[in-house]
């Protein structure tokens, strides 16, 4: 689970209004963005040398949310009162998120009422997030989305209510309002990808490679490719429009956040929002609940084999159906229980950025258990403050824009985030190593192979970064996709020995050898003496 912390922009909008464009803006920053309101100077000012950096926002988006302004715009407004403080009272000694999470103990009616006190608590009351979460939280998936989360809600508890007032009330601007949490979470909701965030693609890409060129130049160094051609002869690639799969999937729900859905109910939720995070349909039975999708694709042949197999049903969750919006995506994280995954596009396109194990991405902070990790809010709030920086790097990220018939090997232990550039479908799979090379030798040397095994397996260390990982004292909060994380790494240790006898000590001997000093290799470690077999 990801414990998130928001970064506050301290930045002027200006709408330019030369020739009118619809959906240009200018912001002009500071080289350096404050993390925190305490580290904002209360006499922030912008100087002639301070670079002017364009962004575009998307041809939809609305006029900012209540005429809500970047606290630095108060700085260049000699006199100005925040209206935010007046409004609040003596609740203004309150961060911005603190009053939201206040705010957010309230039932819609409570919200409704504080909304009449002032045009203070007016702008916080119409956070949609506020309502968002009043929506998941009362209605599950049990909803249809109506233009916005509090017109949602308001709509199907109230439906006496003329929303349309809910639509006029929109436009209602308040001046002299000035908070960098609101406003970003404006700004990011509505910013358009900059080109210069997709120029980068340095992914090594490959097409019709052997399995065992893969193996060798991808899998045992832990190394990203990008591979095409090998979806080619899905039947999905051609069928996986909008209309074939609300008529296939009719009434099934779908794991979307926290809710279920239908799909045709959220395809009309994607085509409307406007939402810094918008819900990502995520969902690891979509086999089991339509079979037809499940027989629609075939798991490419580099990943064919699977260590986790041999649980059968015991195995934790390892494929899932991906559908969602563009600006939906997966901020930074690393796949579950140690394992690699691939992540193939059916409709759309992805931006991949991935570091690798020895490398935290910047803005993200994982605890030292692994267990939880802090990190900006939302993936544009990351492009925004962090990506620029990743450039000077000695260690730059691998990045591309995985399209629609191409698939990407994530190898384990890599930190990867992935934002959709359009409306997008993929499959994604996990998987512990492969077994290709074992059954391959078992057909060649028959029993002889348990003797050749640890030397095969070597390569596949990855079956020992899992057992390890199962192993941690903390795996119960680590483990995911399964109901039963305390014994998981038996029945997973045990299967394997059942299916590879000697495969686990084989691993352990070799890992051990590896390591082990040129000291250490001459010297007896019982006795203290030298050994002469060197």
């Amino acid at each position: 689970m990801l414990s998130c912390r928001r970064s506050l922009l301290s930045q002027t909008i200006k709408r330019k209004t030369k020739n009118k464009p619809k959906n240009k803006t200018k912001v002009k920053t500071h080289k350096k963005v404050s993390r925190t309101r305490d580290f904002i100077p209360k006499n922030m000012h912008l100087e002639d040398n301070e670079e002017e950096v364009g962004f575009n926002l998307k041809s939809s988006a609305p006029s900012r949310s209540h005429g809500v302004q970047p606290l630095g715009n108060l700085y260049f407004n000699p006199g100005a009162i925040n209206s935010r403080n007046i409004g609040l009272g003596t609740l203004q000694i309150l961060s911005d998120e603190l009053v939201l999470e206040i705010l957010g103990l309230l039932e819609g009616t409570q919200l409704g009422v504080l909304a009449t006190v002032s045009k203070s608590f007016y702008v916080f009351t119409s956070h949609e997030p506020l309502w968002r979460n009043l929506v998941l939280d009362n209605l599950k998936g049990r909803f249809f989305y109506n233009r916005s989360w509090k017109v949602t809600y308001i709509s199907t508890f109230h439906p006496s209510f003329d929303v349309s007032r809910i639509a006029r009330s929109s436009g209602l601007r308040v001046r002299d309002f000035y908070s960098d949490y609101l406003f970003q979470s404006w700004l990011c909701a509505n910013l358009e990808m900059k080109p210069e965030w997709l120029e980068r693609d340095n992914i090594i890409r490959k097409r019709g490679i052997s399995v065992d060129d893969f193996l060798t130049n991808f899998e045992e160094p832990n190394k990203p490719v990008l591979l095409e051609g090998c979806m080619d002869n899905w039947d999905a690639l051609g069928k996986w429009d909008r209309d074939y799969l609300v008529n296939l999937c009719g009434d099934a729900q779908f794991a979307v956040g926290p809710v279920k859905m239908r799909l045709d109910d959220y395809f009309s939720y994607a085509d409307q929002v406007k939402e810094e995070r918008p819900l990502y349909l995520f969902d690891p039975k979509f086999a089991e609940k339509i079979p037809t999708l499940g027989s629609e694709y075939d798991v490419p042949v580099y990943f064919r084999e699977d260590l986790f197999s041999v649980l059968g049903n015991r195995r934790p969750d390892y494929r899932w159906i991906i559908i969602g919006p563009a600006g939906s995506g997966s901020s930074f994280h690393i796949d579950p229980n140690s394992t690699s995954a691939w992540n193939a596009v059916i409709r759309g396109s992805k931006k991949w950025i991935l570091f690798p194990p020895d490398v935290v991405p910047p803005g993200v902070h994982p605890s030292p258990d692994g267990a939880e990790v802090a990190c900006p809010v939302s993936i544009i709030e990351w492009f925004m403050n962090f990506y620029d920086a990743t450039k000077d790097w000695k260690k730059r990220p691998i990045e591309c824009i995985c399209k629609a018939g191409e698939v990407i090997f994530v190898p384990n232990g890599w930190w990867h985030l992935v934002i959709n550039l359009e409306e997008s479908v993929a499959i994604t799979q996990n998987y512990v190593s492969s077994l290709l090379s074992f059954r391959n030798m078992k057909s060649v040397f028959g029993e002889r192979l348990i003797g050749m095994l640890a030397t095969e397996v070597e390569k596949r260390r990855n079956l020992l970064n899992v057992l390890d990982f199962l192993k941690k004292p903390n795996a119960s909060k680590l483990v995911s996709g399964t109901t039963d994380r305390i014994n998981l790494y038996e029945n997973f240790k045990n299967a394997i020995e059942a299916s590879f006898p000697g495969t686990i000590d084989g691993l352990r001997l070799k890992a051990k050898q590896k390591k082990m000093s040129f000291w250490d290799s001459v010297t007896d470690s019982k006795v203290g003496a030298f050994k002469f077999s060197f």
